[in-house]
């Protein structure tokens, strides 16, 4: 890992949200965690370029200036380039097949989310995947773990704003965090004694999860959280 992509660092305190009310689902297949930062699932090719460009819509609404797509098997670049010029997109595609995740994926998707943040107070991040099951929700937990946020203090705001947040990859992005930051290899075997003792006092169903998302998808119904 090279410690020349560190990204710049906002305070935590000067983007953590306090209003709780603010926080879930929106009617975009998206969750608001902070007030800065989304995660969720993917606009909704399915149902047409109708439904796309009102979820784009609702993005705008809700004040998102910047995406991060991580899906490895689609990209919206042309679709926003179209559609969406005013938002900054940025396709940092990767796998999901239960993998360890590479350390380039969190410098790239991390890196874009601080250095928007960092250069604007108005910033606000969408990081999705497919469904917003596990690449989105664990990128997501990856930017608050380089903001600062405590390790189990992240996974309940994700888990509280996208109950079907399983973030699979968690583990990997605390991994990556750790040894970025420079932590004691004890300092790192507790913390991730932490957040697997916390993923086995919250399980998720995840295989429900996904087939209810893929019968959503064959009806022809919108996804969600």
């Amino acid at each position: 890992m090279d410690g020349s992509l560190a990204p710049p660092r906002p305070s935590e305190e000067q983007f953590r949200s306090s209003d709780d009310e603010t926080k879930g689902p929106t009617m975009a297949n998206i969750s608001r965690i902070t007030d800065f930062l989304f995660t969720g699932g993917d606009l909704p090719v399915h149902l047409g370029t109708a439904a796309m460009l009102a979820d784009l819509d609702d993005y705008r609404g809700e004040g998102i200036t910047h995406v991060v797509d991580n899906r490895m098997e689609c990209s919206d670049e042309g679709f926003f380039a179209k559609h969406a010029p005013d938002l900054v997109y940025v396709h940092n595609g990767q796998d999901d097949r239960g993998q360890r995740m590479p350390d380039a994926w969190f410098d790239r998707g991390v890196g874009a989310a601080m250095e928007a943040l960092a250069r604007s107070t108005e910033a606000v991040v969408l990081v999705h995947c497919h469904m917003g099951v596990d690449r989105g929700p664990s990128l997501a937990y990856a930017i608050l773990l380089a903001l600062g946020w405590d390790t189990l203090d992240a996974m309940r705001a994700l888990r509280a704003a996208r109950p079907i947040a399983a973030a699979h990859y968690s583990a990997d992005a605390l991994d990556w965090w750790l040894r970025f930051d420079g932590a004691a290899a004890a300092v790192r075997r507790r913390e991730h004694r932490r957040l697997a003792e916390w993923h086995e006092r919250h399980p998720l169903d995840v295989r429900h999860v996904v087939r209810r998302q893929r019968e959503l998808e064959a009806a022809g119904l919108p996804l969600g959280a």
